[in-house]
């Protein structure tokens, strides 16, 4: 509980105290019940863990599929809207802002959804969808579309999304003059 508390006085700076992130923050609240849920998940309970999954999403706007893993310190931003599939991974210290979805595609069968490295943070939202995977590092703009694997420390943008930044350096559309790049 100290680390998601410390996570969210450092990435929110709205965040006036522990009391107060304790109490009124639903991205918090819908995380620590998904711990719970993925325990139960995790030994073939499948009922109960998705009634308690709806009952969050009821009071939070967050929907959290028991199923999905999520790594250490996960921040919600605001996070009204914000769907994370069942066969979704996140990694540690990911950030996620309102209406971001971590979906399938419908034609996938198995490993569903996205998995997502650490350090990672997804913008307003954003549509992360399918079996791909977003490297660590990377950062995912506002209303992105993401259908295709990202490599690490990228900054994707558009729909659909395309990599434009690699480890800060603009990466160039060949199509293009040498000169422009895709922004």
């Amino acid at each position: 509980m100290r680390e998601y508390i410390r996570t969210y006085m450092e990435k929110d700076p709205a965040a006036n105290s522990a009391i107060e992130i304790i109490l009124t923050y639903p991205g918090l609240h819908a995380t620590l019940v998904h711990r719970f849920s993925h325990f139960l998940y995790k030994r073939g309970f499948n009922f109960i863990p998705r009634v308690i999954s709806i009952f969050m999403r009821f009071f939070t706007g967050i929907e959290i599929h028991p199923g999905a893993k999520i790594g250490k310190r996960l921040f919600i931003d605001h996070g009204m809207g914000i769907v994370i599939g069942e066969t979704a991974e996140l990694g540690d210290d990911v950030t996620l802002y309102h209406g971001v979805t971590l979906g399938g595609t419908g034609k996938d069968k198995g490993k569903r959804h996205p998995t997502i490295g650490s350090n990672v943070v997804i913008s307003a939202g954003a549509k992360i969808l399918g079996p791909i995977t977003i490297g660590g590092d990377s950062k995912i703009g506002a209303n992105s579309v993401v259908l295709k694997n990202v490599p690490q420390g990228s900054t994707v943008v558009g729909i659909p999304g395309k990599v434009v930044k690699i480890n800060g350096i603009r990466v160039y559309d060949e199509k293009m003059d040498a000169n422009k790049a895709i922004v």
